[in-house]
Order: structure tokens, then C-alpha cells, then sequence
């Protein structure tokens, strides 16, 4: 089903699709949350730079001090309240207050540092503590630094104490919500304009029948169709969903933020991210295997092989948005337990997927057969791991 064929009759709908898309990026349902006004003890971003030659600090300026490995700031620090900075540091990332080093980052991770712990026993400069972050190779990503955000909630009878501070990170969900129904829309939409691809993809039966499946349009030439670029775009949608869910609830550990630091209450830009980072990795991966193909002299199997991991992906796909519901649902209630069904849940979709692949390419070639064999762990089982490393197993 060849875009040029369709795109006159429905332009009006995939324009609007893509337009909802636009909007809900820009108004960023979930934007960084300010600190409440009883926060004291908070970092800017008036970075300094040493002059050499004045002797003196300047401001620093990103595009005219980028040769400068040492930044520093002036911090006012106070003893009624923690001062909590959360950063992303790479391997060996140091930070001094008055000169003395408070801490060296052991490997790349994101990290939460008490400034008023490390402040005691260090006397201020009028007041003030010189706050310095330095590496040996690059210049720091302060960028990254951001006050970690308190909430000022009654615990006790108002009569005798009527504050106290409690640490929560801010999860805004509506931003899930909204993804969650232009999802079903997608879904909806691609159900009533392509019912034999939707049900050459997503009908039970059809799993057992490989040479009808394999002839659906969206897998013949999944970027040839508009239906192709939809399905794709709705399971990078869905697994992005579950993606940020599970990196929202493991504090502090997550490696894409190592990697990419995005701002924690800001879900639109993380999801949004990560449906782009799925969709290309999953054109990608066609390149990928006819590299591999060439490379193995097993040119014969790749398509057989992309055709089956998309059907998989797709069809499995189709059980994301019920994780996410579960989620929204019981998140607040048993956050553990919701952060492991969300890893299976993943797990499974990757994991199934490539036994699938196995079993498919086992009818045209014994895998027993340690070339394709190697060929097969080259391409499936190495990036699987990459994958659960990435995804799951990021802490």
C-alpha cells in the first residue's frame, strides 16, 4: 500500500494526527516544577569562570569560556534546611566548597549531594561558600545542576507543630494520559482505514500463518505505507510510555539521563525522546541486518528475519497500553510492584520477539548451524542485551 496511493484521501487526517502531536509537545503538559518560597538554601545558574590574569571571577559565558574545566558559583547556605542539588556527573567529576574537595564522582551517574552536610567544619566568605565543579578532561555539564525540589506539608496536630519537610519528586501523569489517548486515536484510526493490515498484524491466528503475515503491507514495506509508518510510530509511542515509567520510578539511576540529562518532571520532552530514539532504532535495524547479512553471506534470510521481529514487536505492542493503564491505576498505591510488572512487561515484548525470530528462521535454516547461529546472536541476541541493559537493568 504505496503512500502516493493514499495520501490524497487522507491527508486531512494524518495532518491532524501529526498536528495533536506538535501541540502536545509545545505545551508541555509537565513543566519543571518551581521551589516553594520557604526553600532557603537553592543554586542558580550565575556561574563564574576564573580569570588568570585578573585574578578575578567573571560570569561565565557557555559559547566564550568553553576551554575552561573549573566553574564556580557562590552559595548561600543555611543550617534550618538540607541543600539538596541534583546533577549528572561524569567519571571523575569533582566539586570543592572554599577550595576543599567535597566529592569525585566514582562513575557516571546522576547524584543527589547534601551542600549544607558538607559545609560544616568550612568557614564562609562573608557569609558565602565558593562553590567550585571541576574535571581533568571536559568542561563540567552544569547545565545539569538543579535544586531538588521539597514540599512543605502538615504532619502533626496544628496546635504544637505544623510543618514539616518532606522530599517527593513531582510526577505529573497527565502527560501519559494525553499520549495514552492519542495512542488509542492512532490505533483507532488505523483500524477503520486498514482493517486487513490490522488484522493481518494483530489477529491471534495469523501467528501461525508466516506466508500470509509476511505479505501484510505494513511488513512488506513498513516505511512504503502510511499505515507502515503508523503502526511503528503508535509501538514507539506505547513503549516510550512504559520506558519513562519505569525510569520515573528508579530514582536517581537511570542511564539515559546519564547519558541525556532531561529534566525529571518534564515527561512531554522524555517521551517524545524516547518515541524517536524507538522509531529510529527500529528503521535502523533493517540497515543493520542487511549489513550483517552481507557481511555473513546470509543476504537470503533478512527480510524473513526483519518481517518476523516487526510483526512481533507489533503485536506485543498492542499490551503495552494495558501496563500503562495499570500504572496510572496502582503506581501510587504498590510503586514497587507496578516498577516490576513494567520491567517484565518489557522484558517479555524484547525477549519474545527474538525467539520468535529464531523459531521463524529455523523453518528456512537450521540454527543449529553455527554460522547462522553466530549470525543470530550478532544481530538478535547482543543488541537484546544492549536493549535490557539500557532499559531494565539500569541500576
Amino acid at each position: 500500500m504505496q503512500i502516493s496511493g493514499y495520501l490524497p484521501k487522507y491527508k486531512k487526517t494524518v495532518f491532524a494526527l501529526i498536528l495533536s502531536v506538535l501541540l502536545l509537545w509545545c505545551c508541555k503538559a509537565a513543566q519543571a516544577q518551581p521551589l516553594p518560597l520557604e526553600q532557603k538554601n537553592t543554586i542558580t545558574k550565575n556561574w563564574l569562570v576564573y580569570q588568570s590574569e585578573s585574578a578575578e571571577l567573571l560570569p561565565y559565558i557557555s559559547k566564550v569560556h568553553s576551554g575552561y574545566n573549573a566553574l564556580h558559583q557562590w552559595v548561600a547556605i543555611t543550617d534550618v534546611q538540607p541543600f539538596l542539588v541534583d546533577f549528572t556527573a561524569p567519571k571523575d567529576l569533582c566539586l570543592l566548597l572554599n577550595n576543599k574537595l567535597i566529592f569525585k564522582a566514582d562513575s557516571t551517574a546522576v547524584y543527589t549531594l547534601d551542600l549544607k552536610k558538607y559545609s560544616e567544619g568550612i568557614k564562609p566568605v562573608k557569609g558565602n561558600y565558593l562553590l567550585t565543579v571541576w574535571h581533568p578532561d571536559q568542561q563540567p555539564d552544569v547545565a545539569s545542576f538543579k535544586n531538588h525540589i521539597t514540599e512543605i506539608y502538615d504532619i502533626t496536630p496544628q496546635s504544637k507543630r505544623p510543618f514539616a519537610v518532606k522530599f517527593r519528586e513531582y510526577v505529573n501523569q497527565n502527560a501519559f494520559i494525553l499520549f495514552i489517548l492519542l495512542i488509542g486515536l492512532i490505533y483507532g484510526w488505523l483500524r477503520s482505514n486498514f482493517p486487513a493490515d490490522f488484522a493481518g498484524i494483530f489477529n491471534l491466528g495469523t501467528l501461525h500463518d508466516r506466508a500470509g503475515s509476511m505479505q501484510q503491507a505494513p511488513l512488506i514495506k513498513p516505511i512504503g505505507s502510511w499505515s507502515g509508518v503508523l503502526f511503528i510510530l503508535a509501538f514507539s509511542l506505547s513503549i516510550a510510555l512504559v520506558i519513562a515509567a519505569i525510569h520515573t520510578n528508579v530514582q536517581h539511576v537511570r542511564l539515559f539521563n546519564r547519558l541525556f540529562p532531561v529534566s525529571e518532571a518534564d515527561l512531554t520532552t522524555k517521551i517524545i525522546f524516547y518515541t524517536f530514539l524507538v522509531f529510529g532504532f527500529i528503521l535502523f535495524k533493517y540497515l543493520f541486518l542487511k549489513v550483517m547479512g552481507f557481511i555473513f553471506g546470509l543476504e537470503q534470510v533478512v527480510d524473513l528475519q526483519y518481517r518476523e521481529f516487526l510483526r512481533s514487536i507489533l503485536f506485543l505492542g498492542m499490551f503495552l497500553p494495558v501496563v500503562m493503564l495499570l500504572y496510572l491505576a496502582l503506581n501510587a498505591a504498590m510503586p514497587q510492584t507496578i516498577l516490576l510488572i513494567s520491567n517484565l512487561a518489557v522484558s517479555l515484548l524484547l525477549v519474545l520477539a527474538i525467539l520468535r525470530v529464531f523459531f521463524v528462521v529455523n523453518t528456512k535454516a537450521p540454527i543449529l548451524n553455527l554460522h547462522l547461529f553466530s549470525y543470530l546472536c550478532a544481530t538478535e541476541v547482543i543488541p537484546l542485551a544492549i536493549m535490557l541493559k539500557l532499559i531494565v537493568f539500569n541500576f
